[in-house]
């Protein structure tokens, strides 16, 4: 299947599920997400959840994260130049939501992409080789590309990973693990 196919597939597949699905798969996200290898680890890059494509819901992360005394990088986007400038998420950083939708800081501390030890990666579909499949506009793989060699790369997803490999090229970074309600998929 082709990014495109899977990217209705996915869409179609998360506007189809219930909010309290989504709460009851977000929490069973971040549970797993405990199991992970990850938390001697200082400075995370947390995705703010788009509530109207009905993303895994990353408030019970943020709480994870700040409950272990992590730093939390949270990103702006530019829509021009399709790239992400990262911030610092402190208590008194102000939110607001972008015409796409997105959660983003309206200023901050700007924190390098090379200063972080854990990104946690939105997509929509995912495939057993860590192959993704995210909104289109390559944010994300550009933002991996600038991120430290051993950068750990956790996607989050409310399905299981695709059977069929996803078709990749050489700018697609592929993810470490992906967590699921059901568990931690490690590639």
């Amino acid at each position: 299947m082709e990014k495109k196919e899977l990217r209705q597939k996915y869409k179609a597949l998360r506007a189809a599920l219930h909010p309290d699905e989504v709460a009851d798969m977000s929490m069973a996200i971040a549970n797993n997400l405990l199991r992970l290898n990850v938390w001697q680890k200082t400075y995370f890059h947390l995705f703010l959840t788009m509530e109207n494509q009905k993303e895994v819901h990353t408030d019970s992360i943020q709480h994870i994260l700040w409950g272990r005394d992590k730093e939390i990088v949270v990103s702006k986007s530019d829509f021009e130049s399709n790239t992400l400038t990262h911030y610092l998420l402190t208590e008194s950083t102000r939110l607001t939501i972008n015409p796409y939708g997105i959660p983003e800081p309206v200023d901050g501390i700007e924190v390098p992409a090379t200063k972080l030890d854990v990104v946690f990666v939105p997509l929509l579909a995912f495939d057993r080789k860590g192959h993704r499949v995210g909104y289109g506009k390559g944010f994300y793989d550009r933002f991996l590309a600038a991120c430290r060699p051993d950068v750990i790369k956790v996607g989050l997803s409310f399905f299981e990973a695709e059977t069929q490999e996803i078709p990749h090229n050489d700018t697609d970074i592929p993810l470490d693990y992906c967590v699921t309600p059901n568990g931690i998929i490690s590639f």
